[in-house]
């Protein structure tokens, strides 16, 4: 395997390729090594298991503490949407709202190279590393690649940032596969140009066109639907762009290929602030509403994509209705709610519901959730402002994020066992020989 070894200083320094395949859940490669024969290569000659994700398991939030290493208190960043400290604006975080460090900044500082690409939650594009072209929510080519070298390459392999998810609303998702195999064509194209540069000390790429995929396709996979031999394809070809890159990698590079969540059919939306209304938890101001800010001054609570809720508290929120000294309380009593709350089915629609203190820490856990509800597979919690006429639907999507079975495949000697996503960052680190101070990280490294 490899090309050829390099030497930088006088000394031999290991290097890394991960190479993320977003939202793939590992029972989907492990039951099936003779569709996906590179991934079970990998797995017998190397190490790979299930992992767990992060609390909220949203991409947004997920992406930025794989790639640090730390949770969502530390980054700053909790989902696809939060929420202005003392306010009720919301923004969307991009890459310089995070705020812990990121792997290839550590890379950069040690004198090393880290190319970068695809990865969500990074625009816009950093210029203190080799290059980078960032993914998911940037604008466009043009602006999401630097150097200029970079944005020429990849213009001219049709270079995509991510596949039109419009296509998937469509009952015919002819033309969406299409898009999402045009779309990874083009990926696999631009991760081959680079690893064949054999330029970099650190490759960082992700393949988001997986979790598109498994938005409209996977209960297609998993209850064998109309879709599913289009669903096996794209993951076969997956898996043929996996074992090539693999193959090109020189024999100092070790190869970590991970999700940031798993995957599940989708049964039911639930719409979380119209139940919030309708228990009594939430109104607004009038009836034409459409963001956080138009909730009334008698709210007690309200929500914000995936799963997070928050108690309008007095002296946090600006019309905060509940005082301080009852928020224990009313914290309480909404986790019991949430509890409780069942689906169309007769299934309980939360897996569990976690408080902030045990799932965030850090300089910027003034802004987490009170709570964040973990659903159990089957249903994804929405949370708009418009109004929605019930709490439960069925939207285009037929698959929807899970907190457990994300997947995580390291190309060589690893113990994976409880592991998370936390351990990702360090394990990386310590396979590069990189320096790092052991305190600084949710996880520990795997190797």
């Amino acid at each position: 395997m490899g090309l050829f070894d390099r030497i930088r200083g006088g000394e031999d320094l290991p290097r890394v390729a991960f190479i993320g395949i977003d939202g793939v859940p590992h029972t989907l490669l492990a039951d099936h090594p003779e569709e996906f024969p590179n991934f079970a290569a990998i797995a017998e000659e190397g190490t790979a298991d299930a992992i767990e994700s992060i609390v909220p398991p949203e991409s947004s939030a997920c992406w930025p503490s794989l790639t640090t290493g730390q949770n969502p208190g530390e980054t700053g960043v909790y989902g696809f949407q939060d929420r202005e400290n003392g306010s009720y604006d919301t923004y969307v975080p991009m890459g310089r709202d995070v705020q812990a460090t990121r792997l290839w900044d550590r890379v950069t500082e040690a004198n090393r190279k880290a190319t970068v690409m695809n990865v969500p939650v990074t625009f816009p594009p950093q210029r203190t590393v080799q290059r980078m072209v960032s993914g998911f929510l940037s604008p466009g080519l043009d602006k999401a690649a630097y150097p200029d070298e970079l944005r020429e390459t990849l213009a001219g392999l049709d270079y995509r940032i991510d596949v039109n998810a419009k296509l998937g609303h469509d009952e015919d998702k002819t033309a969406f596969v299409e898009d999402a195999h045009e779309t990874i064509d083009a990926r696999y194209e631009a991760f081959k140009h680079y690893i064949d540069a054999d330029d970099w000390d650190l490759f960082f790429g992700v393949f988001m066109t997986t979790d598109r995929v498994n938005h409209f396709l996977f209960e297609d996979y998993e209850r064998d639907g109309e879709y599913r031999e289009e669903f096996m394809e794209f993951y076969r070809k997956l898996d043929g762009y996996i074992g090539d890159l693999r193959d090109r990698l020189a024999e100092d590079v070790t190869l970590i290929i991970a999700s940031d969540h798993g995957f599940t059919t989708l049964d039911y939306e639930v719409h979380c602030n119209q139940w919030l209304a309708e228990e009594g938890w939430l109104s607004f101001e009038n009836e034409d509403h459409a963001e956080l800010g138009d909730i009334a001054t008698d709210a007690r609570a309200y929500s914000l994509i995936p799963g997070r809720f928050y108690i309008n508290l007095e002296g946090r929120e600006p019309r905060g209705s509940v005082p301080e000294e009852e928020y224990e309380s009313v914290r309480a009593e909404l986790k019991a709610d949430l509890e409780a709350l069942e689906g169309p089915n007769g299934e309980k629609v939360c897996e569990r519901v976690v408080e902030k203190e045990d799932a965030f820490r850090g300089d910027h856990a003034d802004i987490a959730p009170d709570l964040v509800a973990i659903p159990n597979h089957g249903f994804d919690l929405k949370s708009g402002f418009s109004g929605h006429g019930e709490v439960f639907g069925k939207g285009p999507r037929n698959g929807m994020h899970s907190f457990d079975n994300a997947t995580l495949h390291i190309d060589g000697e690893a113990t994976i066992s409880d592991a998370n996503l936390f351990d990702i960052a360090p394990t990386i680190l310590d396979l590069m020989e990189a320096e790092y101070d052991r305190g600084e990280f949710d996880g520990a490294s795997l190797v």
